[in-house]
């Protein structure tokens, strides 16, 4: 299977990563991006799991493509690698962000794991092919799980676990955060129950992570979605509303519509106050 890269702005790169500040300008593919893997989800937690948190992460990586869902994780051991599986037994989506090059994969036992998320969806990275996965890399890997999700679901974090740099990623990115408890006692959920008390939302299985999500902006069903044009709308506004049928940034606005940027941000503070477009994060717009 070949490798492809997928830059900044062009047509192949993830909607959500691109609304992040620090989103890298270069990804290394190993797979597919599809327009649906917009709708994603992370699944993250423990290396060192327990049963419970392997049954319900691959129990949430199995709902969660049966409803329409990508499911986002890290490749690495324990709930990630159930978060995977989980997606691969639905026969549904899931992306793997590594840390280290796409010729190093890592825990070397997931190879096979890798082969088989890039069949469905696809291994990515910003590392070069022959990076090694160093540790400083997996913190800067993290930010990249989180912004091409919706939403970060923990599942068992010790108190120092990467899975809690995730979640406060997720957090500044304006994504979601979602906990599953365990038990008050165990320092396997030590983590996850400091997010709580942080104020995360917390979950029993997918389908309250599902049912949170499908009242976020832009995640009704696709009835609901059917374009009406707003009324009371110039020239200009309503072509800015018909290109963003498509979640765009300013500066492809811009150059789509051959408005100058100070008429374009202008009309775009208009639709804004009458809830008819969004900002979100980078400069990038929506519709309501």
């Amino acid at each position: 299977m070949a490798c492809i890269c997928a830059c900044w702005a062009g047509p192949t790169y993830p909607a959500n990563l691109a609304t992040i500040d620090d989103r890298p300008h270069l990804l290394f593919v190993k797979g597919t991006l599809e327009a649906r893997d917009d709708k994603a989800i992370a699944i993250v937690g423990s290396r060192a799991c327990t049963s419970y948190g392997r049954r319900l992460a691959e129990r949430m990586g199995r709902t969660s493509p049966r409803a329409g869902w990508t499911v986002v994780s890290g490749l690495a051991r324990g709930i990630d690698g159930c978060a995977h599986r989980g997606a691969l037994q639905a026969k549904g989506r899931t992306l793997a962000v590594l840390a280290g090059g796409l010729s190093k994969i890592y825990p070397p036992e997931h190879a096979e794991l890798a082969s088989e998320v890039a069949g469905s969806g696809a291994l990515i990275t910003e590392s070069c092919m022959l990076m090694e996965p160093m540790a400083t890399l997996f913190p800067a890997r993290n930010r990249i799980i989180s912004g091409l999700s919706r939403a970060v679901v923990v599942i068992e974090a010790a108190e120092k676990s990467g899975a809690l740099i995730t979640a406060r990623l997720a957090a500044e990115q304006g994504r979601e955060v979602f906990v599953v408890p365990g038990a008050v006692d165990s320092p396997a959920s030590a983590g996850t129950h400091q997010l709580l008390r942080k104020g995360a939302k917390m979950v029993r299985h997918a389908d309250d992570v599902l049912e949170d999500m499908q009242a976020l902006p832009g995640l009704a069903d696709e009835k609901s979605r059917e374009a009406v044009l707003p009324v009371g709308l110039d020239d200009v506004q309503q072509k800015m509303w018909e290109a963003l049928a498509e979640r765009r940034n300013v500066e492809q606005l811009a150059e789509q519509l051959a408005v100058p940027m100070s008429e374009l941000t202008r009309h775009l503070m208009t639709l804004e106050l009458k809830r008819i477009v969004r900002r979100l994060p980078g400069n990038w717009y929506e519709r309501f």
